[in-house]
């Protein structure tokens, strides 16, 4: 079976965010115990997609990435939605890491206060992740789905 590992990533980042969403809601609603459970399923769906991304990249595209193909203003559209991914991705992770101990450790207050900035930027990451590939495998000059 051939399976487009990119557009089961862009699966995985839609359904972190949704999850997030969710997780969200659950916790403006004082359920806590959904919450919890609808946060530890987002990360599991962030952890599975960067597993698959960097399988891809290492074993598949073998160092080779798909270019975007366009230029001008659309080259620079592209590249300022990838540029902020990428550099929030690396900055969200240990966020994420840390505000998951605060919480394990009943550190609420500060869980909190840390998931007020990890939140929105592990959205923004999950969603552009999504925003990325439709650009880059649906909306890209000579480049189409395998």
């Amino acid at each position: 079976m051939n399976v487009h590992l990119p557009a089961v990533n862009a699966v995985l980042n839609g359904t972190a965010a949704t999850l997030l969403v969710l997780g969200l809601v659950a916790i403006k609603q004082g359920r806590r115990e959904r919450h919890e459970f609808l946060m530890k399923l987002a990360f599991v769906a962030s952890a599975a997609f960067l597993a698959c991304y960097l399988y891809y990249h290492l074993f598949v595209a073998k160092g080779q990435p798909t270019r975007f193909g366009g230029d001008g203003a659309a080259k620079a559209a592209y590249l300022a939605l990838l540029g902020s991914h990428t550099i929030l991705a690396v900055v969200n992770l240990p966020m994420v890491l840390r505000t998951f101990w605060l919480a394990h450790k009943e550190r609420w207050e500060a869980h909190k206060r840390l998931a007020k900035w990890t939140f929105p930027i592990w959205l923004y990451v999950s969603v552009t992740g999504v925003a990325v590939y439709v650009v880059l495998y649906h909306c890209n000059p000579g480049v189409g789905v395998d």
